[in-house]
């Protein structure tokens, strides 16, 4: 017998209950087939029951057809649970698969900013993004010019976001701008001197410069402040604009570039890989043949391309959707603060909230350089003119107004505004020498007004010895000057009686810029911000179809 037991696999001693649909233990199935009674023989239709006489067998039979219905039917059930749980278990996997995937493709540079009081400040709620286009050819071989590029700021975007969201500014910094560039300090620790006089696309790879030195000229060259900066080489411009499905330019004649690659008849295409960045990265062929004329090209391209992110076919197609995060996270660097999917993604859900229509591209006001005419020069005042705008969140979008200051309460004292009271008297301020001399206690606030002064176009400002610690700033000038003092008093917010006479200077020397402890803490002067942009501003608007490369 129990030889006979062992013979039995036990996977047979399992049997389904037809009652619950559940699989138990069938004790006849540890009896040996041998020893088994064998069934009794189906009775045969001669052997039915006359009609009208009640049968139990029949019960049965119709008993054990409707458990066999319903065990079809948990069976059913079950699988479809088992199924849907196999689906869920791989959704679930395949959402961290893709966050751990993009999260490794991204890569995060950590900037050294200095302290903050170098800095401007803060713009609030107000978000400024600084894109890098470096022209590195890592990846690309020869075919795009010298392979051992260390990657200069070849295209620089400053995108300013509203801090309502109701409009954007992007402004283009060209690279043959000549600019101060501050001492700055790498990721690794290494301290790089600075440079009064430079091409700005050598604030990045010259003599191992990272983002961050980049970041540091911008805000000294604008008094902007820069929340995060976002890196791009050639290679990201070939694979997000194939992975949008391609970008819509447009050519007001035929095109045919040598040196960027790009051969192109008149009128409108769409552009995609090597292409694109042919597009983007022509000059010689269109306009004056300078970096000027290519940068509404490129403000064009980038247009373009917002609006087929932005479009329905890109958003709701999740193929597209892949392709565009896959390539934009491994196109992307950035610094450490959105070095993360989650943050990128909010990010670009803060950015995506201000409507195409209501993004204004613009390139700095300059002029040639009078040193060498290869080179620009900011152009004073409109170049301050517009950095005084975006530091102060002020639209170049004609349809978004600033919100109007808080009304005072009822009874309470109603503040006087900064600044002089009169209007700001017309002086040559280009002609004007000025001295700034530091008396605030903090190291660094004399370059920095320096720099202020010369975007609001007094271009002969400069910085002069320290002074004793003084609690109030002011103005002192020679006899017979007091016009052009109180036009630079007027220019940095002080009040009148901040000017004064100095009885020992000569008729000849420069006027005083004294700082004093206030001058972290003094407030803007509302009156001072211009709520206009200069005139003959080069701009595109981001929603405008029309714009096509002359």
């Amino acid at each position: 017998m129990q030889q006979d037991q062992q013979e039995v696999d036990p996977a047979d001693q399992w049997v389904l209950d037809p009652e619950t649909g559940q699989y138990r233990l069938d004790p006849a199935a540890a009896i040996p087939p041998q020893r088994r009674r064998k069934p009794a023989p189906e009775p045969s239709a001669a052997a039915a029951p006359p009609p009208g006489r009640r049968d139990g067998g029949g019960r049965a039979a119709h008993r054990r057809a409707g458990a066999a219905k319903r065990s079809r039917r948990r069976r059913v059930l079950k699988w479809t649970a088992g199924i849907g749980a196999m689906v869920l278990a791989a959704g679930c996997g395949g959402a961290y698969y893709v966050y751990q995937h993009l999260n490794s493709n991204i890569t995060a540079v950590k900037v050294q900013l200095g302290s903050e009081e170098e800095r401007p400040k803060a713009a609030g709620d107000a978000l400024n993004i600084l894109v890098l286009g470096t022209d590195s050819r890592e990846g690309l071989g020869r075919e795009y010019g010298d392979e051992g590029s260390a990657g200069h700021a070849d295209t620089t975007l400053l995108f300013h976001v509203a801090k309502d969201r109701s409009n954007a500014t992007v402004i283009s910094i060209p690279r043959d701008l000549m600019v101060p560039i501050p001492e700055c300090q790498s990721g690794d620790g290494k301290k790089i001197p600075g440079s009064t006089r430079a091409m700005f696309n050598t604030s990045l790879g010259q003599d191992g410069r990272d983002p961050g030195c980049s970041w540091k000229t911008v805000e000294k060259v604008t008094g902007i402040r820069v929340d995060h900066f976002v890196m791009v080489n050639f290679e990201a411009v070939k694979t997000l604009s194939t992975a949008v499905g391609g970008v819509e330019v447009c050519a007001a004649k035929d095109i045919n570039d040598p040196d960027s690659h790009l051969k192109m008849s008149k009128g409108r295409h769409v552009v995609q890989g090597d292409e694109a960045l042919a597009f983007v990265r022509t000059r010689h062929a269109v306009g004056l043949g300078g970096d000027l004329t290519r940068i509404p090209l490129q403000q064009q391209f980038i247009s373009s391309m917002i609006r087929a992110i932005k479009s329905g076919d890109t958003l709701t197609n999740p193929a597209k959707l892949w392709k565009l995060a896959d390539a934009a996270t491994k196109a992307l660097t950035v610094d450490s603060g959105i070095g993360s999917v989650d943050k990128l993604k909010d990010l670009a859900l803060d950015v995506s909230k201000v409507d195409t229509k209501n993004i204004t591209f613009a390139t700095v006001p300059v002029l040639d350089d009078p040193k060498d005419k290869d080179r620009l020069v900011l152009k004073q005042p409109d170049a301050g003119q517009l950095f005084s705008m975006i530091a102060n969140d002020r639209s170049l979008t004609e349809t978004a107004t600033p919100a109007a200051p808080a009304t005072p309460g009822a009874g309470a004292p109603t503040a006087p505004a900064p600044g002089p009271t009169a209007t700001t008297p017309a002086v040559d301020t280009k002609g004007l020498r000025v001295t700034v001399r530091n008396g605030s206690g903090t190291p660094g606030q004399a370059q920095q007004a320096v720099d202020k002064l010369q975007a609001k176009g007094f271009t002969r400002a400069a910085t002069g010895a320290n002074m004793p610690a003084t609690p109030a700033s002011s103005v002192s000038y020679p006899a017979g000057r007091s016009t052009e003092a109180a036009a630079l008093a007027a220019a940095l917010g002080l009040p009148a009686d901040a000017v004064r006479e100095d009885p020992k200077a000569g008729t000849r020397d420069a006027l005083v810029l004294a700082l004093g402890k206030d001058v972290l803490a003094a407030p803007a002067n509302p009156a001072a911000v211009p709520t206009e942009a200069p005139k003959d501003l080069q701009r595109v608007q981001a929603d405008d179809t029309d714009a096509c490369a002359k």
